[in-house]
């Protein structure tokens, strides 16, 4: 097996400025404009599944690891991108699904989801013990969220068919799984000290639990470089706030640092993370967002070209569903039915993605593109609701399908992504850097 991810951080600690995008998204579309980006650029595919989306019991997909991972495979055969060129990672891996029970039953519950992940093969484990359990002192202890995490590792070791082939992430500055629940005032990054203090304590818990050899296995340290969004709003990166603490890792030989929520970042934002060690750039609602954007920019489309009682109604029929089971939005977008509905369709956030599987709007979504394909696209409407999408089409580089528009759609949010972490001459052009 390549090791993907070794090279990147080989080349990254060499001094080059390269890194790794890292896909977190269940949905096929987005999943298959990642492949197409990868394909692209001439590179791999990190892909990731959060303990949300999968768990050994499901997740809000459905899916277990195994489930999860042939589900991506048999999208990668389907459009002819390299099994070998598939690397699967797991997010967020800890008892974050289980923070309302005591903690030895919530360990064990995270020791099965961590050996599940393992041994379907997953080669990048991010060990997520961050989150307080029912009875845990507050604030949680370095030590505490260290000793889980080398349980959890040790859990991995042993289920892997190849345990040599994993690579960890650790952290205790862990940003909550899909962005801010919360509005953002002010965000500070990770102090070095606390950086420091989080890289002694799991070297020691690893010693302890006798898993220190794969210390040289952990790949990433996850910290704050006060990089978040909200439902409104984007923090964007500062390099000047983070000169010290990029240095933390100089004496780690295979250690870069991880950037979780840098969904929404500008170009430049993204290439700068790149150059001060944040090697390995999370994103995830920010694809669902703009396949959420490309949705309604073709039923847009639709409501021109088709007379009403035949079109597809997708976003009515989004909104409906999302009415019917509020349980994954409404305790987090406060406001007035008018504010809430705004939220709904539009925040940042995107609560929208954890409802697109459902069969209805599944349905709804297959009527659209049918719809479309069967009437055709012209160009001046592809200009009016896309507008990036229809230089690619005049030009010729992409054609006027409307699946294939959207699948485009998505690559946009990906292609700064790829200018960030691409080596320059490969790929797309670089993105342009922030003055330092």
């Amino acid at each position: 097996m390549t090791d993907h991810l070794g090279a990147v951080l080989r080349a990254h600690k060499a001094g080059e400025s390269v890194g790794v995008t890292s896909v977190c998204s269940a949905h096929p579309l987005v999943l298959v404009a990642a492949m197409r980006q990868a394909a692209a650029d001439g590179g791999f595919l990190l892909v990731e599944a959060t303990s949300n989306q999968v768990d050994q019991f499901g997740g809000y997909t459905g899916m277990r690891p195994a489930d999860f991972r042939d589900f991506v495979l048999r999208i990668a055969d389907d459009e002819g991108f390299p099994r070998d060129a598939v690397v699967l990672g797991g997010d967020h891996l800890g008892p974050n699904a289980w923070q309302s029970e005591e903690p030895e039953p919530a360990m064990q519950k995270a020791v099965d989801l961590v050996a599940a992940y393992a041994a379907a093969g997953y080669t990048k484990l991010h060990l997520d013990c961050s989150m307080r359990l029912s009875g845990d002192p507050e604030p949680l202890p370095d030590a505490l969220v260290a000793e889980r995490a080398a349980r959890l590792l040790a859990a991995a070791e042993d289920a892997a068919p190849d345990p040599a082939a994993i690579r960890y992430v650790i952290g205790t500055e862990v940003p909550v799984p899909g962005g801010a629940h919360e509005t953002i005032d002010t965000l500070a990054p990770t102090p070095p000290d606390a950086a420091r203090a989080t890289l002694d304590a799991h070297r020691a818990a690893f010693r302890a639990a006798g898993v220190e050899p794969a210390w040289s296995r952990v790949m990433a340290l996850v910290v704050q470089p006060a990089v978040e969004f909200d439902h409104v709003r984007v923090v964007d990166y500062d390099p000047a706030r983070t000169v010290e603490l990029q240095h933390v890792l100089d004496d780690e030989p295979a250690m870069v640092f991880e950037a979780h929520s840098t969904d929404y970042q500008l170009p430049e934002a993204l290439a700068a993370l790149v150059t001060d060690h944040w090697a390995v750039l999370k994103v995830g609602p920010g694809l669902t967002f703009a396949l959420r954007e490309g949705v309604f920019a073709l039923a847009a489309i639709e409501q021109q070209l088709m007379p009403e009682g035949e079109r597809s109604d997708v976003i009515d029929v989004i909104e409906q569903v999302m009415l019917a089971d509020p349980g994954r939005w409404e305790r987090y977008y406060e406001g007035d039915a008018d504010e809430q509905r705004v939220a709904r369709r539009f925040s940042y956030s995107d609560r929208m993605r954890y409802y697109l599987p459902d069969p209805q709007i599944v349905a709804a979504l297959d009527r659209l593109l049918a719809n479309l394909a069967r009437t055709g696209v012209p160009e001046p409407l592809i200009s009016q609701y896309l507008p990036e999408q229809y230089l690619r089409v005049r030009r010729r580089e992409l054609g006027a399908d409307p699946r294939e528009l959207l699948i485009d759609r998505v690559r946009d949010a990906l292609r700064p992504y790829s200018a960030a972490t691409v080596p320059a001459g490969t790929g797309e052009p670089e993105a342009p850097r922030i003055d330092r």
